[in-house]
């Protein structure tokens, strides 16, 4: 499918501010997770998954044990997931996760950065027909055949097991994540995943190269992410530096 490693997920810049942002995000995210279920990772599967993702982005515990502290004592703000598409610059697709207290104020703050690059929000499903909803697991290796022996093994339903220059990538649907990880970890002593994402991957790329589109682009990337509410950012984009 030729789509190793290229999770298409926008990723913040390391700066102090970005820090903060990143911070919040898993806050809200793990106290979310923990309100839901169990605020016990070792029962609470979707919650374990974020606390080690967090980890591994090198979020505080602090932040993350008061998230947890604030779920299991049943106070907080009451949060809802929101999703809205549309097209980029360059007519790219997007879709923007949310999680929200205020929708009236979400769906605000979301749309002027489409507004402000004479771009294009849409309604419900009107581009996330052309994105798969993927487990994706990246790690080193060179043995597509081995690995995918061992998640047929364990029963899980793959959808493609790739090799690009010494890493192999592993796409399943999303439901399917905790048992592929699961079963790579228990054949592969030691395994160190370099992806380790549940996220939307897209069909189709389109490439950037106009230096006007791509500041428009860059631009409203910049002010997705400064939206308080916004979790997630995806798109096709394949920006031409």
């Amino acid at each position: 499918m030729g789509r190793a490693f290229e999770v298409r997920k926008s990723s913040m810049a390391k700066t102090a501010n970005a820090k903060t942002k990143v911070n919040s995000k898993y806050g809200k995210e793990i106290y979310v997770a923990a309100k839901n279920g169990e605020p016990d990772p070792d029962v609470n599967q979707s919650l374990r998954r974020l606390i080690e993702k967090a980890k591994k982005d090198q979020v505080p515990a602090h932040v993350i044990e008061k998230a947890i502290e604030k779920a299991a004592g049943g106070a907080g703000e009451d949060y809802a997931t929101a999703r809205y598409e549309g097209y980029g610059p360059g007519n790219c697709m997007v879709i923007v996760d949310c999680l929200t207290d205020n929708p009236n104020r979400t769906i605000k703050d979301v749309r002027l950065p489409f507004t402000k690059t004479e771009s294009k929000i849409g309604t419900p499903g009107c581009v996330a027909h052309m994105f798969d909803h993927f487990a994706v697991l990246g790690f080193a290796g060179d043995d597509d055949e081995v690995v995918l022996e061992a998640l047929m093994m364990a029963d899980v339903d793959v959808t493609d097991v790739e090799v690009e220059n010494g890493k192999v990538s592993v796409f399943a649907p999303h439901t399917e994540y905790f048992k592929a990880k699961t079963a790579l970890e228990e054949n592969f002593e030691g395994i160190n995943f370099e992806v380790d994402e549940i996220t939307f991957v897209p069909q189709v790329h389109v490439e950037i190269e106009d230096e006007e589109v791509i500041a428009n682009f860059d631009k409203f990337i910049s002010m997705l992410e400064d939206c308080d509410d916004v979790q997630n950012v995806y798109h096709n984009a394949i920006v031409k530096n």
